[in-house]
């Protein structure tokens, strides 16, 4: 196949984890730009694709074409996996894998506007439809933004940035809202990380509900794998990861009685999931190459024999 536009993150621990067999069929939950798809169809596996943004769905052209019938790419949300492999008529399936937020090819273009690396448009949407983060900020209140900067950015200071959104609205532009931000809390040139970087994720978050999604797709992945599936999810940062091992946790039984994060009614359940395998993170020589890694996590487990969860109505 041929190279991917983008290096997919901890590709060789994902293979590892999912140990894929010839003839295996395989969920590769995130698109993108197709690079851990190219690496399960090099593997020989079939694979059922899914992304909701409608340009890596065109992107992906020359790899539909190069691997024929043993890729099927969805324009879909993952969450609605479950329903569209049981369309397929493919399920159950041997693997999931899930590369959790916003990719690379996404970030580089300035005209979606998930970044203020480069000025452009204040959007921020991956499935390029509904309100905008320039809707957002241009027309909720300020406690509502306070809110989600603080939620899902965890911005310490998320009122202060919150007042200062709503006193210079109208706001279209990503350099636009990240000098705000910036004034907003005192940003000097030299510190390491830009203050705006909080923010920006908590409007991606918020905007494409992110953590709603993957806790639906973790849930449906549950559903579709068989016995002896492999689940391999790679998070980029502590919401993200927070979800999926709070959910692998519960799966597997592995969350001691009295946890907050553990519903009464599940007590006693059969897991769903085996022990997950110890998280792995990129070793220097992938970050010499790939600095996105840096804040990766990857989280692996295998699925049992028993029922879902959720098909017995078991949150």
């Amino acid at each position: 196949m041929s190279d991917a536009p983008h290096i997919p993150v901890l590709l060789d621990e994902v293979l590892e984890g999912l140990a894929i067999e010839a003839g295996e069929v395989h969920v590769d939950a995130t698109f993108g730009a197709g690079g851990y798809t190219r690496a399960m169809l090099g593997r020989r596996a079939r694979v059922i694709a899914f992304d909701r943004d409608p340009d890596a769905v065109a992107n992906a052209a020359p790899t539909l074409a190069e691997a024929g019938e043993r890729l099927t790419l969805v324009e879909a949300p993952f969450s609605s996996m479950a329903s569209a492999l049981a369309d397929l008529g493919v399920v159950p399936v041997d693997g999931v894998t899930m590369d959790i937020g916003v990719s690379s090819m996404q970030l580089d273009q300035a005209e979606r506007g998930f970044s203020f690396q480069a000025d452009g448009p204040l959007d921020m949407r991956m499935s390029q439809s509904g309100p905008t983060a320039a809707d957002f900020v241009n027309t909720a209140d300020e406690a509502e933004i306070a809110d989600v900067l603080y939620h899902y950015g965890e911005e310490p200071r998320s009122r202060r940035v919150a007042r200062a959104i709503v006193e210079a609205r109208p706001i279209t532009r990503t350099a636009e809202l990240a000098s705000i931000v910036r004034r907003a809390l005192g940003h000097k040139p030299h510190e390491k990380k830009d203050p705006a970087t909080r923010t920006f994720q908590a409007l991606r978050i918020h905007l494409n509900a992110e953590l709603d999604e993957l806790e639906r797709g973790l849930e449906a992945a549950e559903r579709v794998l068989k016995p002896g599936g492999r689940l391999a999810v790679v998070t980029f940062h502590s919401l993200e990861d927070r979800i999926v091992k709070r959910f692998l946790r519960e799966r597997s039984g592995s969350t001691p009685s009295g946890s907050r994060h553990m519903p009464a009614q599940a007590a006693g359940r059969a897991p769903s999931f085996g022990s997950p395998a110890k998280p792995v993170r990129a070793g220097e020589a992938e970050l010499a190459r790939n600095p996105r890694a840096r804040s990766a996590t990857l989280r692996t487990a295998r699925r049992t024999a028993a029922a879902a969860w959720t098909e017995a109505g078991v949150k």
